[in-house]
C-alpha cells in the first residue's frame, strides 16, 4: 500500500473552506459526523468515485481507484469540510508516517482556523 496526498481532494477543500463551507467543530466530534457506510455508498451511487476520491487526502496507487480501498484520510460530510474530520486525518498521517498528508492537514487547519 503506497498512500500519497491526493492534490484534488486538497484544492477541493481549501476551495470549499474559502467558500464558508466548513464545519468548525471540536477534535471529538468527528465519530459522530463522519459519513456512514451506507452514506458513502449513496454518494457513490449518486456523484460517482471522482467525486468521492474528492473528499479524501489519501490515495493508494495501487489500488483500484473505484474501490474505497483506494480512498483514505476523510475529511468531510459531501456538502462541508469538518475540522474534526480533518484533525482525525492529521492525526492518524501523522500515526502512519503520512508526513505529506499531515503536513497538508496542518495547513488546511490554518486556513480554517483563519477564516
Amino acid at each position: 500500500m503506497a498512500i500519497e496526498l491526493n492534490n484534488p481532494a486538497l484544492a477541493q477543500a481549501r476551495a470549499l473552506v474559502s467558500d464558508g463551507k466548513v464545519v468548525r467543530d471540536g477534535q471529538g466530534d468527528w465519530t459522530d459526523a463522519a459519513p456512514t457506510p451506507d452514506e458513502e455508498n449513496s454518494f457513490i451511487e449518486r456523484d460517482g468515485w471522482t467525486e468521492y476520491a474528492h473528499w479524501h487526502l489519501g490515495v493508494d496507487k495501487t489500488a483500484d481507484r473505484e474501490t474505497k480501498e483506494a480512498w483514505s484520510f476523510p475529511i468531510g460530510d459531501f456538502r462541508k469540510v469538518h475540522r474534526s474530520g480533518v484533525i482525525a486525518a492529521q492525526s492518524r498521517a501523522a500515526q502512519f508516517g503520512h508526513d505529506d498528508i499531515k503536513d497538508a492537514c496542518h495547513r488546511l487547519l490554518e486556513l480554517i482556523d483563519a477564516e
